[in-house]
């Protein structure tokens, strides 16, 4: 069995066995119980194993699982305690992304293949203007005309609200105010740093499932310390179209002896904050069909009450770190969470999660046959790598050395929307400007004749009328 240690307590230790690492999971508790300690043992075991694992980094202080931690008393007693054989600090193989390009690789993605959905979620849009948003990829589609950043959508939109008259039959009513109101929101998405994610060359999925020449699973950190603070709903919309295109892609695997990708969500509840109820079946429905294509999903949040009870319904393994009870909301809080757990006769689950210590932890994980375990009351053990970040300039020496490096660095501004509805736009105006010309010149000529015309009947004789049409002709090249 290819396993992973999470703890233990002076009976038993607690371990995962990989094959059921698809099965997803959750890590929750307070703010400074040890959930990102916890986060960082099981991406280090699923490392060990070979697997591939992506993790977002909110609070920065998950770059050091790149280094080998350092020997203190204290992780030695722990290793003591939990009965850890060969103990060894070391470090793990990583590379560090990020969507601003400032601590990592830069992240991008397309307008295409984010998707209306996605991107309406994204720019909080009413029914109305998601219909408008659906009806611009069509045309976009149907145009053959590529979608690539922002500009290329704003462009786009714009035609549209041109040519609505003549789009109507075809897509429905395109309503200025909608296409005015939407571009607002896209300015704002504009500010927040959104057009850094939307552009070329896009990420390829692959390069998140890469294992080094040892055989050990690279770890891909993306920094969203930034990210999640200045722009939560960009960070949300990343994590659901990164779920939605591993879904899409990745081929079926069955049941392995080992996940394929394991994905590490902090903050998970920025993920369903606000979201639409059709966003929050297709999130349920990718969380309970992606694990047949070997990924695990493991979401970390303050309370497994801030997801979904259907998302909720699916996570295999449960760590909860300690809750603290201010409040009577707070207690039924934490008496709703303790009802999560296949109880254990020996232990007060609700009294536990009150008094747990931190790098203490409530656990249950899945038996063989899928069942959960009885909850237990366990120590959760040391990383084997840094508890902390890395300074700046050990971050900037494994970034040089990545395999990505110069790969996503350049960004590249191919022909799409914004380019050929501009051209369209330029060879209208020419077209026009040419229409223009022949008209212009007939006015001048017939308001030049007219005048002559009432001299010439002015004059009345045969001699003026010969003077006015020699002028005519002299002026126009003919004669009149």
């Amino acid at each position: 069995m290819q396993k992973i240690l999470i703890g233990a307590n002076s009976k038993t230790q607690i371990i995962m066995d990989a094959a059921m690492g698809n099965r997803h999971g959750m890590i929750s508790g307070a703010t400074g119980t040890g959930k990102t300690v916890t986060l960082q043992i099981l991406a280090e075991g699923y490392s060990r194993l070979g697997v591939p694992v992506f993790m977002a980094d909110i609070k920065g202080d998950l770059s050091g699982i790149a280094k080998a931690g350092q020997a203190s008393e204290k992780i030695s007693q722990r290793v003591e305690d939990i009965r850890i054989d060969n103990f060894q600090l070391s470090a793990n193989p990583t590379v560090f992304w990020d969507i601003f390009a400032r601590n990592g690789h830069p992240v991008r993605t397309t307008i295409s293949d984010m998707g209306p959905l996605l991107l309406s979620h994204l720019l909080e849009l009413n029914d109305t203007q998601t219909g408008i948003l659906y009806s611009c990829f069509k045309i976009a589609d149907d145009q053959g005309l590529l979608l690539l950043d922002l500009k290329d959508l704003r462009a786009m939109l714009s035609w549209m609200g041109e040519n609505a008259r003549e789009l109507k039959s075809d897509y429905g009513n395109i309503s200025s105010a909608s296409i005015g109101a939407i571009q607002r929101r896209l300015l704002v998405l504009e500010e927040q740093g959104a057009s850094d994610f939307f552009g070329e060359p896009a990420v390829q999925l692959d390069d998140f499932c890469r294992t080094d020449f040892s055989g050990n699973g690279v770890i891909s950190v993306l920094d969203a310390t930034v990210l999640s603070s200045q722009s939560p709903r960009l960070y949300a919309a990343f994590l659901l179209w990164l779920l939605s295109d591993l879904f899409e892609t990745l081929p079926e695997v069955g049941d392995a002896n080992k996940p394929k990708l394991v994905l590490f969500f902090d903050e998970a509840h920025l993920l369903f904050d606000r979201a639409p109820r059709v966003l929050v079946d297709k999130i349920e429905q990718i969380v309970r069909l992606i694990r047949s294509k070997g990924v695990g999903i493991y979401f970390i949040s303050q309370s497994p009450l801030d997801i979904p009870e259907d998302v909720l319904g699916q996570l295999g393994l449960k760590i909860q770190h300690a809750l603290r009870a201010y409040t009577p909301k707070d207690r039924k809080v934490i008496k709703a969470v303790a009802e999560t757990f296949r109880s254990n006769p020996e232990l007060d689950t609700e009294k536990s999660i009150k008094e747990l210590q931190t790098g203490e932890a409530l656990v249950s994980v899945l038996n063989k046959d899928g069942s959960p375990t009885v909850v237990e009351k366990i120590l959760i053990r040391p990383p084997a790598s840094q508890i902390g970040a890395l300074n700046d300039s050990e971050r900037l020496q494994i970034i040089s050395r990545s395999p990505y490096k110069d790969r996503y660095e350049q960004a590249i501004d191919r022909e799409s929307a914004y380019e050929l509805l501009k051209q369209k736009a330029a060879k209208m105006s020419e077209i026009a400007a040419k229409m223009e010309k022949p008209k212009a010149r007939r006015g001048r000529q017939t308001a030049t004749e007219a005048m002559l015309k009432s001299v010439a009947r002015s004059v009345g004789s045969q001699l003026g009328r010969q003077i006015v049409r020699g002028i005519m002709g002299s002026l126009f090249g003919g004669r009149r």
